[in-house]
């Protein structure tokens, strides 16, 4: 099931609308800019990389999209819609998978799958059954009364992107959706995402594991102080990172100006 980036590169992508446009994109805390003048624009249909070091501001144009932080400066639509202006009809196109995993801890996955149904529109009947799929699909089925308190991290990531799954969204915005998710989780969580563009949904992205975005995204954008640096499939990136025989995380380093340590402690 599981599908090489080159093979989605052949599905063609959507020429409507991209499904993210930032354009211009200031955010400043405190006198410091977290976003500075970050210019992005995803398609339709793609497996898009969000990439940056810490502080790089991924995050904060995550929440940007999903409605969490109000811009300073710049635009920003999505699916052909205006930020803020339309984000109740946006938010019902996104699913959402946050760093955090903002979850209900008293309730049961069950209970909480139907719930976020219930607030996307679902009938109660079509929630309960969805839910049950979600949960077996997912390998969470195993005990229907344990509480998402209870869950380990990896299992709170697979019912938060079971939640993010349940309304059939044409969007999908992921912060660190792999993080504390053991192998075969992984490998299923990847393998159901690589459906969802398939079918012509779109997924954006953020990851520090680099093996996995080089390959599972077609398109990928590198950020760094708030910038875009670089943006572009693989082959354009090594282009651009003037290598043409390497590894995204070699890509990766050399364009956001790190270095390899050169300085050894005589203790390790």
């Amino acid at each position: 099931m599981s599908t090489a980036p080159e093979a989605l590169a052949t599905v063609t992508l959507s020429t409507q609308v991209p499904a993210v446009d930032i354009r211009g994109l200031h955010k400043v805390y405190g006198g410091l800019h977290a976003v500075d003048g970050l210019s992005v624009t995803v398609p339709q249909g793609c497996f898009f990389g969000f990439l940056g070091p810490n502080g790089a501001g991924k995050t904060t144009t995550i929440k940007v999209l999903m409605g969490l932080a109000q811009p300073d400066a710049g635009s920003v639509q999505i699916l052909g819609m205006q930020m803020p202006r339309e984000s109740l009809a946006i938010r019902r196109e996104l699913g959402l998978v946050p760093d955090d995993s903002l979850l209900f801890d008293y309730l049961t996955g069950a209970e909480y799958l139907e719930f976020v149904a219930r607030l996307y529109g679902l009938s109660r009947s079509l929630a309960r059954e969805r839910a049950r799929e979600l949960l077996d699909l997912f390998q969470l089925s195993e005990s229907p009364r344990k509480l998402i308190g209870e869950y380990s991290k990896g299992m709170r990531k697979r019912v938060a992107m079971a939640a993010a799954l349940i309304h059939r969204p044409r969007l999908f915005l992921m912060d660190e959706p792999f993080e504390g998710v053991d192998a075969v989780g992984a490998r299923l969580m990847k393998d159901i995402l690589l459906e969802q563009v398939h079918r012509g949904a779109t997924i954006f992205l953020t990851s520090h594991v680099l093996e996995v975005v080089e390959r599972l995204c077609n398109h990928v954008a590198i950020i760094s102080r708030g910038k875009v640096i670089a943006q572009g499939t693989i082959t354009e990136l090594r282009q651009q990172a003037a290598q043409d025989d390497t590894t995204l995380e070699d890509i990766f380093v050399r364009l956001v100006g790190a270095e390899r340590y050169s300085e050894k402690l005589d203790w390790l």
